[in-house]
């Protein structure tokens, strides 16, 4: 009992390692060679589960090595254009100025209905409004609209934007984020001062974003005054 306790929480850390040195990526988002270490891995991890009479280092080892390996191909990947193209393929044109290529769908082995699908997940349900459609290694569809139909932005009418900045969680749950301080550039007190202004105490807080530009977010928790 006691051994299956032990081999669950070290293999459950050590997978943990394995992903966080492969990188941070969604399912959606990885390459066919990403999505395959990662089945991999969790098909290893089970056999010194599953099985105790296995040697443990051995799943140990195993996922250590296809990690190792997954590092390794990754930076061949950024060095070279082929390797790139053989682990990842390449994106497919799909609408091409307007057209829809039909070779291109059959290679793809997607049918309208799917490339339709797509195109509504992008918010497009007129496919005569699309200029150029291309099917990324990952599987998603970017989408790019006819100038007729492309969203006005600020610049179409002559309006100067605001300066952005970026709004980062000071205060969560009645404890300060000490972490965005530091990206923001100010103390606990400098956070304490905004609360009181707004006559506020830090623990009635849930949650209190701030940007650089000095604009603040504050909930209340429940129940609070």
């Amino acid at each position: 009992m006691l051994e299956t306790v032990l081999r669950t929480a070290v293999i459950y850390f050590f997978v943990i390692f394995a992903i966080r040195l492969m990188g941070k990526r969604q399912i959606s988002d990885m390459q066919p060679n990403e999505l395959v270490i990662t089945i991999l891995l969790s098909e290893i991890a089970a056999i010194p589960l599953q099985d105790i009479s296995q040697p443990f280092t051995n799943g140990v080892l195993a996922i250590f090595i296809l990690a190792v390996l997954e590092v390794i191909m990754s930076v061949l990947a950024l060095k070279s254009r082929k390797i790139r193209t053989m682990l990842s393929g390449k994106p497919i044109i799909i609408i091409n100025n307007s057209v829809i290529d039909q070779k291109a769908l059959k290679k793809v082995r997607m049918s309208v209905h799917d490339l339709t699908e797509l195109l509504r997940g992008k918010d497009v349900f007129d496919i005569s409004q699309v200029a150029y459609a291309i099917l990324e290694v990952n599987g998603e569809l970017n989408v790019l609209l006819k100038k007729e139909y492309e969203k006005v932005t600020l610049s179409d009418i002559n309006i100067k934007a605001k300066k952005a900045a970026l709004p980062l969680t000071v205060v969560c749950d009645g404890a300060i984020c000490k972490d965005s301080l530091d990206n923001l550039n100010l103390s606990e007190d400098d956070v304490l001062k905004i609360l009181r202004s707004k006559h506020k105490k830090i623990e009635d807080v849930f949650l209190m974003s701030l940007d650089s530009l000095g604009n603040s977010t504050i909930i209340d928790k429940e129940g609070s005054k």
